[in-house]
């Protein structure tokens, strides 16, 4: 529009009467605008805006963020939101728009994924709105300020308990395992129904009530779970945005909850070159609300992990025989052989099962389509390491220690799996 201004009255120095269409058309344009800036003049409480997040976030999640509008405004309006986000996400550019008739109410979702633990701070919510001329826009800034924690993932928790609690044959991913003997407690007596183990039948009972009567046992309680993360130098390595490190940190708090949930206790350790955090297994709900606030202060090392420290600490924390799950990440054959004896001695007083990630980075480079000679050499080294990974895993198998190798992404999946089975077997 005003390019065409700019054209009329550039012509009106050849043509009066153009130059007397033009000045009578920027006497309009004035009046437009005039008229739009009154429009949009009206107090900016008229508009109402609020963010509704969750009280936390969690870790490599997608988490919901609301932002409620409503238009009090005598006109229809066009708004522009640009939501100041935290600083952890690295988005200058965040948009959204939307028009609201006059009254109307609306809610606007976006998500985010936080990678990293700690305080983000929200800003302002930032609106430009316009009336339906949409020659003028007004900026108007609602005080939104606020600190979300990111704390280890609380939805991969839920759902996790959900999958090995609801119906654990049905979820993907998660075993069903059979149970194997009666290394149970005692739980009821019941009436018999099809399916149940005839080993298990109440021959007194039965004479009593004149009808078959089964023994119904439960899982052992009270038995202790431990998660020890090792947060040296080797578990700083991330895949798809997230360290190592968080991968086991999510795997503990989930572990943990199941494991509390199957009435046991649970504890946690963690340590790099010197002992990090240190949780001791008990059960209840404040024993979680513990577990996760260690998890939410653990930071990565940037020295080797010292495993005779380890073993000490274990020997002075952990005095009955317990399942520990050990997070770490071996990257050589030598890594391994400085730590093997360390991890001998561990299992020697305690059901040890260690989680190794596999390098899925290297997998897939490792399977690509050589173009060149260069990338023959690289591509052999890469399927050699991978190899060598495989091989360490072996090795800690024909030890005696349980081990898994594992993709990052199906940690959680696999431990689960592990722990149930451990379970359902009676070996802890």
């Amino acid at each position: 529009m005003i390019g065409g201004l700019i054209v009329l009255l550039s012509l009106g120095f050849l043509f009066d009467v153009v130059f007397i269409i033009g000045k009578l058309a920027l006497v309009l344009f004035a009046v437009v605008c005039l008229v739009d800036c009154i429009l949009l003049a009206q107090n900016q409480n008229l508009i109402l805006s609020s963010r509704k997040t969750p009280k936390l976030f969690s870790l490599g999640d997608e988490n919901s963020v609301k932002i409620h509008l409503m238009n009090r405004f005598s006109i229809k309006l066009f708004i522009t939101i640009y939501d100041e986000l935290p600083v952890q996400f690295q988005q200058r550019d965040f948009q959204m728009k939307l028009s609201l008739n006059i009254g109307e109410k609306r809610t606007l979702k976006y998500s985010l994924l936080p990678l990293v633990r700690g305080e983000y701070e929200f800003g302002k919510i930032n609106l430009i709105i316009s009336s339906k001329i949409g020659l003028i826009l007004r900026r108007v800034r609602k005080s939104e300020e606020q600190m979300i924690p990111v704390y280890p993932s609380i939805m991969q928790m839920k759902k996790y308990e959900l999958m090995a609690f609801a119906s654990i044959s049905n979820f993907q991913g998660i075993k069903k395992v059979r149970r194997l003997g009666h290394s149970y407690e005692f739980e009821q007596i019941k009436t018999y129904v099809q399916g149940d183990d005839i080993r298990s039948i109440n021959w007194k009972a039965t004479s009593r009530k004149n009808q078959l009567m089964v023994n119904q046992y439960e899982d052992e309680r009270s038995q202790q779970v431990y998660s020890i993360i090792d947060k040296s130098r080797s578990m700083r390595m991330p895949f798809n945005g997230l360290s190592l490190l968080d991968y086991a940190i999510n795997t503990s708090l989930v572990i943990s909850n199941i494991a509390l949930k199957k009435h046991d206790k649970t504890g946690l350790i963690s340590f790099s070159d010197k002992m990090g955090s240190t949780v001791r297994a008990d059960k209840g709900k404040v024993q979680l609300k513990k577990i996760l606030q260690a998890l939410y202060n653990e930071k990565e090392a940037r020295l080797e992990a010292n495993y005779e420290l380890l073993f000490h600490a274990i020997r002075n924390i952990i005095k009955s025989r317990s399942l520990i799950f050990l997070y770490l990440n071996f990257e050589s054959a030598y890594a391994l052989e400085r730590a093997l004896p360390v991890l001998r001695r561990i299992n020697a007083h305690h059901l040890l099962v260690v989680m190794i990630f596999e390098n899925t980075e290297l997998e897939s480079f490792s399977s690509k389509k050589a173009e060149y000679i260069r990338d023959i050499y690289t591509q052999t080294i890469a399927q050699k390491m991978v190899l060598e990974k495989k091989h360490l895993a072996i090795k800690l198998r024909k030890q005696g220690i349980q081990t898994i190798l594992t993709k990052p992404e199906n940690l959680s999946m696999n431990t689960v799996n592990k722990y149930l089975e451990l379970k359902a077997k009676g070996l802890i």
